[in-house]
């Protein structure tokens, strides 16, 4: 049974949380680029459980130089007659970077699975082994932290029905969307079968409820800032340097005549 996710986080509550957190990533951020180290963090789940505000919870303060999202389109061509792991290990991290993967090689237990896309021997292949190719990641120094968000059925409703009303968030209600909204257990169990083959000591699998968005994201953020040992970077206090006045000139009166964008605001 689904734990009771409580009351809905007021705003000013969340923010503050959010904000000491975001602080901590900041100190992750410095730690990484530091000590050269490798992270992929891995972000699945169902269809509007809320990976997209989670992400957009943790970069939004950080540098996208070591913070980097990783969202492939379709293959092309080409890249479905590579290697299927190809195209995804091409983008892991180099030393002083964090990769997080908006879906990642989990598409072939998942939505390929589900909907036809790779043969029922493929995804076979993928679970037995997707084990082996994450250890082979982890035994050469890259840590890999893998998240699934779990949304309940009538909160996955809700939330595809406020993108169908709502002109600003339609775009994010794909036909694929309603695919899965209609195939809800036959999803469930491929995500079973998922958890089942490739939950293990070099790589587990950790679930969030996201019923909650902002409950969610902090439980989230918390947990994958627990699984790094990371330590705060004493760095100098920066100084403003004085401004110069060589070459001093009117540099305002220069742009008179030219274009501005009209204050409406």
């Amino acid at each position: 049974m689904a734990k009771d996710v409580g009351e809905k986080l007021k705003r000013k509550q969340y923010e503050k949380e959010l904000g000491k957190l975001q602080v901590e990533l900041c100190h992750l951020q410095d730690w990484v680029k530091a000590t050269g180290e490798r992270i992929v963090i891995v972000l699945e789940g169902r269809d509007a459980a809320g990976k997209g505000g989670l992400i957009k919870a943790m970069t939004e303060r950080v540098s996208p130089r070591v913070f980097r999202v990783v969202a492939l389109p379709a293959p092309t061509d080409r890249q479905k007659s590579q290697m299927y792991m190809q195209r995804y290990i091409e983008q892991l991290p180099a030393g002083g970077e964090i990769v997080i993967f908006d879906r990642s090689w989990y598409n072939r237990a998942g939505v390929e699975y589900v909907m036809g896309f790779c043969t029922p021997e493929q995804h076979e292949r993928f679970l037995e082994l997707c084990p082996s190719v994450e250890r082979y990641i982890v035994g050469g120094g890259t840590r890999l932290l893998k998240i699934w968000l779990e949304v309940g059925q009538k909160e996955q409703e809700r939330r595809f029905m406020a993108r169908i009303d709502d002109p600003v968030r339609q775009w994010k209600l794909s036909p694929m969307d309603l695919e899965s909204f209609k195939r809800w257990y036959e999803y469930s169990k491929a995500r079973d079968m998922m958890l089942e083959r490739t939950d293990t000591d070099d790589a587990p699998w950790y679930i969030v409820r996201t019923d909650n968005k902002r409950r969610a994201r902090l439980n989230a953020i918390t947990h994958l800032l627990s699984q790094i040992p990371y330590k705060r970077i004493d760095k100098a206090k920066v100084k403003l340097p004085s401004r110069s006045d060589k070459r001093h000139y009117d540099d305002q009166a220069t742009l008179e005549g030219r274009r501005f964008v009209a204050e409406q605001y």
